[in-house]
């Protein structure tokens, strides 16, 4: 799981700095393997606008550009960028600015040059010079609102951490920025920002007939129509950074819509091209023989153990891993149908690996996925896609919500006696109630006993020691007392037999004989010439060829040590 702090911070911010943030996180179970700036150290670069991009008069790839940087007067830089054009926004690296290298102590500073007799001060940069990206295709262009003279840094925001997380497969509820926000304010008790997601009125009454018909499969399905949008609207440049912070490129701005959902609240989703479905959705089990072209360009065949989501003609989707090829969205799509459900972990684990290839998708409905936001998260993306590809023309359905087999989550119960012996300390019954209090798990409780009822985005919650995990997990294991193990110290002599034995092992040592230790295999012809034993009892792995039977007589044993 990786994430750009200043994203976890718009949702909880405790008043903690980086370092110190990731030792919590780690010290609570959830592993920071890595922190890593998001950009080397540079200063200098600015934000700068074309004005002027002229033919240089000794140099066929090469452009003289007037640039605007804020300053009184436009700058002259000679830039040899296929892309310099006038009107676009680039970064631009001032006189005097530090530029980073691969020799972090050695960085590349901009000075007044001469390139074939035409002067130029400073250096219109690429997202491969300012070490943002390994594309080298031409300058790193800003969008149009980038506010001219602005610090690139502070424009691109830069100056930000990406953490690493590296979680167990308990931990599913983990595998999302605001999953991450939650445990950090339940670890410090700084506030956490409550997800708000007002519903989207429908302008029509279209809806797209679904059957669900494997509730072992689904236990929750919810969809809408929306049409009327264009599909070629650019992804805004805010949400293109996040989804590149958290390891996934930028598509087209339907599928990067559903991913950014997917990051923020761990919620997958599909969206389909209306379209293109024939008739009305029916979500099964497969059925032996029926195949399906995935997204991903591989063609596979399904069976009864595989879920699948699929429409009067064909296999449209395989459930809770991959959409299928011919309903996916492109840019001529005008109409889609967006869905989210719960897909039971068991339906969905080992699916995947079957077909040789996982998804992000995979990944968190086979540890569980919340079953109670479905609709919530569908009224987010809606509301993303209207602001991004809505039209004059776009209407929304309403939504269709069905919960055929929504899991029930059975109380476990805390004995704080039994917590205070595993744990180590002593724990009170107030301090578990304030832990479970700030983990936000619903809880009543009695003398000595705390029931509680694991929420539904906590999967992990089964048994009591799942409990007490999470009382000390938020305390602190730092809290726990260094104490040293208590063993008294008693001589006492060897008993009568093992005296005996030792006085025997010596007697016979002191007539010349030798103790050997041996192994109880031997070779299987010694047991043949000398145990006379013609079935011996054969070893189905051994360790090596000559002990290969279970030895009946010590001879074979002691032959060999004497040839050794």
């Amino acid at each position: 799981m990786q994430f750009p702090e200043s994203w976890l911070r718009e949702f909880c911010n405790p008043p903690l700095n980086t370092k110190q943030l990731a030792e919590l996180l780690t010290m609570s179970g959830m592993e920071v393997e890595e922190l890593r700036p998001v950009a080397p150290p540079f200063h200098g670069i600015i934000v700068a606008e074309i004005l002027e991009a002229e033919q240089h008069p000794n140099a066929d790839k090469l452009r003289v550009c007037r640039v605007n940087a804020g300053g009184a007067e436009p700058l002259q830089i000679v830039c040899g960028a296929p892309n310099a054009r006038v009107g676009i926004k680039v970064p631009l690296a001032t006189v005097g600015a530090e530029l980073p290298t691969d020799d972090a102590a050695k960085p590349f500073k901009i000075g007044v040059g001469k390139l074939r007799g035409v002067e130029s001060f400073g250096m219109l940069c690429s997202a491969r010079e300012l070490k943002l990206s390994e594309d080298h295709g031409g300058l790193l262009e800003l969008p149009a609102d980038a506010v001219i003279g602005e610090d690139i840094r502070k424009h691109l925001n830069l100056d930000d951490t990406l953490f690493t997380l590296k979680l167990t497969p308990n931990l599913g509820h983990g595998l999302s920025v605001y999953g991450i926000a939650r445990e950090v304010a339940a670890l410090t008790g700084a506030p956490l920002l409550k997800a708000e997601f007002p519903p989207v009125k429908p302008t029509t009454d279209d809806k797209l007939p679904v059957r669900v018909e494997a509730s072992d499969l689904c236990g929750r399905f919810s969809g809408r129509i929306v049409k009327g949008i264009d599909t070629k609207a650019t992804t805004p440049a805010w949400m293109v950074q996040r989804l590149e912070r958290c390891g996934q490129r930028s598509v087209t701005a339907l599928v990067d819509i559903s991913n950014y959902v997917m990051f923020e609240y761990g919620r997958p989703s599909h969206i389909f091209d209306l379209d293109k479905i024939s008739g009305a959705l029916a979500v099964r089990w497969g059925k032996p023989g029926e195949q399906l072209k995935l997204l991903n360009g591989n063609t596979i065949t399904v069976d009864e153990k595989v879920g699948v989501i699929a429409d009067e003609r064909e296999v449209e989707s395989l459930a809770g891993i991959m959409g299928g090829d011919h309903t996916a969205v492109s840019d001529d799509t005008r109409n889609v149908y967006v869905e989210a459900a719960f897909w039971w972990p068991e339906a969905v684990m080992g699916r995947g690996r079957r077909y040789n290839f996982s998804t992000d998708a995979g990944h968190r409905f086979e540890r569980g996925v919340d079953p109670s936001q479905t609709v919530e998260h569908i009224e987010r993306i809606t509301r993303l896609i209207i602001d991004i590809c809505g039209t004059a023309d776009t209407t929304v359905g309403p939504m269709d919500d069905q919960s055929p087999n929504v899991p029930a989550r059975k109380p476990v119960a805390l004995r704080v006696a039994r917590a205070g012996k595993v744990i180590g300390m002593a724990i009170t019954q107030a301090d578990c109630e304030r832990v479970f209090t700030r983990l936000g798990l619903p809880f009543s409780a009695a003398d000595g006993v705390i029931t509680v009822t694991p929420p539904s985005w906590r999967f992990d919650i089964l048994i009591e020691e799942d409990l007490i995990e999470e009382v000390i997990r938020v305390l602190g294991y730092p809290t726990l007392p260094s104490t040293a193990p208590l063993a008294p110290i008693v001589g006492r002599t060897d008993s009568e037999s093992r005296q005996s034995k030792h006085a025997l092992r010596r007697a016979v040592a002191a007539r010349d004989y030798f103790e050997t230790i041996n192994f109880s295999f031997v070779e299987e012809r010694w047991e043949l010439e000398l145990a006379g034993v013609t079935d011996p009892i054969k070893l189905l792995n051994p360790i090596a060829a000559p002990l290969s039977v279970m030895r009946t007589s010590l001879i074979g044993s002691l032959v060999q040590v004497l040839r050794h």
